[in-house]
């Protein structure tokens, strides 16, 4: 690789680390081009590599360009190495027909690595909600075992939430909305996917995952006869149900039927075309009222003319 694309990419490591000192050690550290058939993934990585049209856009790129921000590595006792920052570098690499990979080697226990892998990621312009789920619960599982609080907890709402207050303001969100993400791993794949996809949303996501698994896949059925999914007071409701021991497919189905407020249908007519109807300043509610007295009197004079 040309010398030019190295410096480029020693330049380039402050997106992988997130703090001086690491930015420092890694700036220390050598890239080496290491055989992309020698390097692992890393096991249970949260996030997707998809060879989609970003992926074939980054192929190409990395065709044109090579590869200007080094992967990030660790030795294996075999020899070989597994990836801990670089997944879509490396899917990128192959694709364009390379063969090895510019990467740091870095000697990192296995919860260390865990810890790298997931803040590198996270920093991703875009990350699903399952991704973050599964990431942020083995960061914290990953924290505990060093030796960090972590204060799990069923509960979506918690007092004290030591390491993922961390995590959280790390990451800039909440302790509370780390643990929200964190409940979300406990969703059928199916349900999870539909939270990805935007089919369901987030809150409501959270509460569902409290349900046991025979209720969620009766759930999941459910949403597909009724083409619907639950809102957050629905989702609430069942919540309740199941810790009782009472949410069975009836009261499922029977929640699930309940109209919502935004599936009542609405008509709207733009104000511009009946504002001539009205003085200026008159309330919404006003114009509506008259239009429908408006409509009770056309009605009872077309039964009175068709009589």
């Amino acid at each position: 690789m040309a010398k030019s694309n190295a410096s480029e990419m020693l330049t380039s490591l402050d997106s992988l680390f997130t703090t001086q000192e690491q930015r420092d050690e890694a700036k220390r550290d050598s890239v080496q081009d290491i055989p992309i058939s020698q390097i692992s993934d890393f096991p249970e990585h949260p996030f997707k590599v998809k060879q989609d049209e970003a992926m074939l856009e980054m192929a190409e790129s990395v065709r044109q360009y090579g590869v200007l921000v080094p992967g990030l590595v660790r030795q294996l006792v075999d020899g070989s190495y597994q990836m801990v920052s670089g997944h879509r570098r490396k899917l990128a690499s192959r694709l364009a027909g390379l063969d090895t990979l510019p990467c740091i080697v870095r000697d990192l226990t296995d919860d260390e690595a865990i810890i790298v892998m997931v803040d590198s990621n996270l920093q991703r312009e875009k990350v699903l909600p399952s991704e973050k789920a599964f990431a942020y619960r083995m960061k914290l599982e990953a924290m505990r075992r060093q030796g960090k609080r972590t204060d799990l907890t069923s509960r979506p709402m918690v007092e004290k939430l030591g390491s993922a207050e961390q995590m959280g303001h790390d990451a800039g969100e909440s302790g509370r909305q780390v643990q929200r993400y964190i409940r979300l791993t406990y969703l059928l794949p199916e349900i999870l996917a539909m939270v990805d996809d935007s089919k369901i949303a987030f809150r409501p996501a959270v509460e569902l995952s409290y349900l046991a698994e025979k209720e969620q896949r009766i759930l999941y059925d459910a949403m597909g006869h009724a083409d619907c999914t639950p809102s957050l007071a629905q989702a609430i409701k069942m919540k309740s149900f199941s810790r009782e021991g009472k949410l069975s497919e009836v009261v499922i189905r029977s929640i699930m039927a309940e109209e919502k407020p935004n599936q009542k249908e609405q008509f709207r007519i733009p104000k511009e075309r009946i504002s001539k109807y009205f003085k200026p300043g008159t309330p919404a509610r006003t114009m509506e009222d008259t239009i429908i007295k408006a409509l009770d009197y056309y009605r009872k004079r077309q039964r009175e003319i068709e009589r």
